[in-house]
């Protein structure tokens, strides 16, 4: 497995498809049993984390171990470290910080998928109230595909376009992005631990700040921005060179991501950077960044909570057992 190949894997873009003939992808038969849907629906942090809900399950135990595997092999140890995040959207040496402590977490390898997404879509998770707080409630008339469906904006027909499937899920807003994280028994990183997994900041003699997960020079071929040339998103697995330490993957470039947590920042004169809906922080850049120090570790933007953007999405992450 050459993880640090230097050579870009042949792969298709979205940008290639764009345009071309909507081919729907497959509905999955899902089980009528709640727990073997949800080993289906691969909401694993729900199977480990709500023993309640399936505790009296004959298969439960079984069912929890297959879960337990999963999360292993999908997500990857952030060690605790240290940031320190940019009050001002213009960040220059000697301009004020604020420094956070980020503790031991794991976060998602990869980006949350269209397939990943499409079980939520098919598990009713837009009709299900339970997913969102009741002040979004309102919007989730909003929240729909081109047709009409409940569904990623650019989706048709509540369904995905099948050559997609392992790129990352883009059109969702910040709460379409935390609905699913909540459905599938996880949560958004927070901003500290986003930067923290992606500048690797960890507590050593080394006191070593990465501008990239991979290290401090921008490799075009280790990530998926407007300088690549590929002109959409890849699938989640692309430009393996930008691996971190840990395995996490894409962290820079393909899609901008969702973080928790809202946007604070200012401008040169010092005054509070607003939209017009709540901000919601977005890390990473993605495959139309032009500004190359747009896609670094410490870049942070801010875009509308409702925003349904086609180059944002997002990755979950999770709390240690016994945290």
């Amino acid at each position: 497995m050459k993880l640090f190949a230097r050579k870009e894997p042949t792969v298709t873009s979205s940008a290639k498809l764009a345009g071309g003939r909507h081919v729907p992808a497959q509905k999955v038969k899902l089980s009528r049993d709640p727990l073997t849907q949800a080993l289906q629906a691969r909401r694993f942090g729900r199977i480990v984390q709500d023993r309640q809900a399936f505790a009296d399950h004959p298969e439960y135990k079984q069912s929890r171990d297959k879960a337990e595997q999963a999360i292993d092999e999908l997500f990857a140890l952030v060690p605790e470290g240290f940031v320190s995040i940019a009050n001002s959207i213009f960040d220059q040496p000697g301009s004020p910080e604020t420094d956070y402590d980020t503790e031991p977490f794991l976060l998602a390898c990869h980006a949350v998928t269209n397939a990943d997404y499409q079980l939520f879509v098919d598990c009713g998770g837009y009709e299900d109230l339970e997913c969102w707080p009741e002040a979004v409630w309102p919007h989730l008339a909003e929240f729909t595909d081109q047709t009409g469906h409940g569904a990623p904006r650019f989706w048709r027909d509540g369904r995905h376009h099948d050559k997609l499937a392992t790129h990352p899920v883009v059109g969702v807003s910040y709460y379409e992005a935390e609905a699913y994280a909540a459905w599938a028994g996880y949560r958004l990183p927070t901003e500290p631990e986003w930067q923290m997994a992606a500048s690797w900041r960890v507590r050593s003699s080394a006191h070593v700040h990465r501008s990239y997960p991979w290290g401090d020079g921008l490799d075009v071929a280790c990530c998926n921005i407007w300088a690549s040339g590929h002109g959409g998103t890849l699938p989640v697995s692309a430009c393996p060179g930008g691996i971190a330490p840990n395995g996490v993957q894409q962290l820079i470039g393909n899609t901008w991501e969702w973080v928790a947590g809202d946007f604070a920042a200012t401008d040169r004169e010092g005054r509070p950077v607003v939209g017009e809906t709540l901000l919601k922080p977005i890390r990473g850049g993605a495959f139309d960044t032009y500004f190359p120090w747009q896609a670094v570790s410490a870049f942070r933007s801010g875009l509308g909570c409702v925003a349904r953007m086609h180059n944002v999405g997002f990755r979950c992450a999770l709390d240690l057992p016994g945290t």
